[in-house]
């Protein structure tokens, strides 16, 4: 039996409730921290939403093209400086959650962030 190993893209939704005071201050740094990981090798996508009846919510959705990718990014240099950044703007503390990317499956079926990077 020939069995094919691959790697399973992760996609990890983190969720934020932000003081009310704080909103525009969390807005600007994950924006920033936005910016930077999109660039990230081994970056799919990462969305950056605030909830639409709540605008002291937030959810970063973040897919890689594998867990080390993933892990990597937490060991970036942008995303330790927006963890210290925003810290004490919480309500409470952040939640992520992880999923294996089921579909797309293929990587290069995912649409490249840098295509759309003219609009910044």
């Amino acid at each position: 039996m020939n069995i094919k190993i691959h790697s399973i893209m992760i996609v990890t939704c983190v969720y934020v409730h932000v003081k009310h005071d704080a909103v525009q201050e969390f807005i600007d740094a994950s924006t920033e921290n936005h910016h930077r990981a999109v660039k990230e090798p081994g970056n799919l996508r990462f969305d950056f939403v605030q909830q639409a009846d709540d605008p002291c919510r937030f959810m970063l959705y973040e897919a890689y093209e594998s867990e080390e990718a993933s892990a990597a990014h937490k060991n970036t240099p942008h995303y330790q400086k927006w963890k210290e950044t925003v810290q004490d703007m919480m309500a409470e503390p952040r939640k992520g959650v992880k999923y294996n990317i089921l579909q797309p499956n293929d990587k290069t079926k995912w649409r490249s962030y840098s295509s759309f990077q003219s609009y910044h």
